[in-house]
């Protein structure tokens, strides 16, 4: 099952039968406005469901930045997240209930069952009842080793979250294994969400760095506060030079020379009760460590604002001669205390492989966005790709991170899941798969069973991004 296919890490392509789900399932089904839910099909466009919300106040706060031209069903199936998750959490938070067809054809609907009706699925005759049983016992005789299981990071998705399954109060769902799972265990047909009361009126406060210390030490003092921004974003200054040497109109007007080694965005939103007090706890925090910043709460502004930050797409949009920006070392995540050495670590990655390519991220939850220019038709930038695969990893894991913060494993990262997980957990984690897809028919080799020799076999010389902005597939 595949949505518009935005997805960068392989989840979304296949050998086998393709259902191309914007094309006929992408209705709004319920929304309701008393319980501020709404119910869609999987094909929906992010982007107009998130207008139809605003109309009645509402909005899903975890939407990523491709909204425009992504699907729901495609958010679930990544658990994807974005710029306001640091005060509002991934898309797990946000669903509730599921319809799904299993891998024999069955439909199930998953939600959160008390105890007594998970005795009743437990008893059914069916794929249903064998799947519920085989999980709990699973979860049953591994709960004290999956309590250990778990790195200290914002947002992990790698593997399966077993995590919120089964509760101390004996109440059981499926619903958190299908979010992220990336269409391995099910084909999701409805999604339930929860929504957020939508406030368009923010204050943002805009910060320059000299030095990377300075940086880590302003963003753990601001994550130390009671309130948490809705937002903190961050740029490094090589992505100012390469955007002024692409578009020197771009910057024009909104920062001047000389460039800062990094810069920091932190958006609060004026409907938080202390929101004059946040904002002084910040500027008093950016005053000890910042070379300068500004405050504006004037719409206007504040998108001008913003455009040093989205800029990222004048860069990875250039094409320079057959490179193109791949998204191969993407979407790490660390404990925040460890940021700074993340920071470190891929600069001298990227260094050693002779690349000059500018960093940004989600600063309050320690992920970075790196996309490397290669030409995947040159024999010498091949042989990069996979050293920047592998050299990422071992940084990421060695300072207790995740491969896969925002979006799922899919193929680019599945050699790694298991380095990630250990050897018990991704035994787990296999099972499940195995629990779900039985004959292994439901996206073959996502998250699992795809191994770097298997990846150097599927790259593609004439790689685009093209995909990102049309759901059916190329020839």
């Amino acid at each position: 099952a595949r949505g518009s296919g935005t997805d960068q890490f392989g989840a979304a392509i296949g050998s086998g039968i393709m259902t191309v789900l914007p094309a006929h399932m992408h209705n709004i089904i319920e929304l309701d406005t008393k319980g501020n839910t709404v119910t869609v099909q999987p094909g929906i466009n992010f982007g107009h469901l998130q207008q139809t919300l605003h109309t009645h106040g509402r909005f899903l706060p975890p939407y990523p930045s491709s909204l425009e031209y992504s699907t729901v069903g495609g958010a679930v199936a990544n658990n994807s997240s974005g710029e306001k998750s640091l005060k509002y959490g991934d898309m797990r938070n946000y669903v509730q209930a599921l319809r799904v067809v299993l891998a024999n054809g069955e439909v199930i609907e998953t939600g959160r069952i008390s105890k007594r009706d998970l005795n009743k699925k437990l008893g059914l005759a069916t794929f249903e009842g064998e799947i519920y049983r085989s999980v709990d016992v699973l979860l049953e005789e591994n709960k004290d080793f999956l309590n250990d299981a778990y790195r200290d990071v914002a947002k992990d998705n790698c593997g399966y979250d077993l995590s919120d399954i089964k509760r101390k109060d004996g109440s059981f769902d499926l619903t958190p294994l299908f979010v992220g799972s990336q269409g391995t265990l099910g084909v999701i047909t409805e999604i339930t969400l929860r929504t957020e009361q939508y406030n368009p009126f923010s204050s943002l406060l805009v910060a320059s760095f000299d030095s990377l210390d300075q940086l880590q030490n302003a963003l753990l003092d601001i994550l130390d506060l009671k309130d948490k921004p809705s937002s903190m974003e961050f740029i490094d200054g090589n992505l100012l030079n390469q955007v002024k040497q692409l578009n020197p109109n771009f910057l024009k007007d909104v920062i001047s020379e000389p460039y800062p080694a990094f810069i920091l965005f932190i958006e609060l939103e004026d409907s938080d009760k202390n929101h004059k007090k946040n904002i002084k706890q910040i500027t008093k925090i950016l005053e000890n460590f910042a070379r300068d910043f500004q405050e504006s709460s004037d719409p206007e502004e504040q998108e001008k604002l913003w455009t040093l930050r989205h800029s990222t797409a004048t860069v990875i949009g250039h094409n320079e001669s057959q490179r193109r920006a791949l998204p191969i070392i993407d979407d790490g995540a660390v404990p925040i205390t460890r940021f700074r050495e993340y920071i470190e670590g891929v600069y001298k990655i990227l260094e050693d492989c002779q690349l000059d390519t500018p960093i940004w991220g989600h600063a309050g939850t320690a992920s970075l966005h790196v996309l490397p220019k290669l030409s995947l038709g040159q024999v010498g930038d091949r042989q990069k790709v996979f050293k920047l695969l592998v050299e990422n990893a071992k940084l990421i894991l060695s300072l207790g991170g995740t491969i896969s913060s925002e979006a799922g494993d899919g193929r680019i990262k599945a050699p790694f899941v298991e380095h990630q997980l250990g050897a018990e957990t991704f035994k787990l984690q296999s099972k499940i798969k195995q629990i779900f897809d039985p004959y292994g028919t439901l996206n073959p080799g996502v998250k699992f069973g795809t191994d770097l020799e298997t990846l150097k076999k599927m790259l593609r010389a004439d790689y685009s991004l093209q995909h990102l902005y049309n759901h059916l597939a190329r020839s």
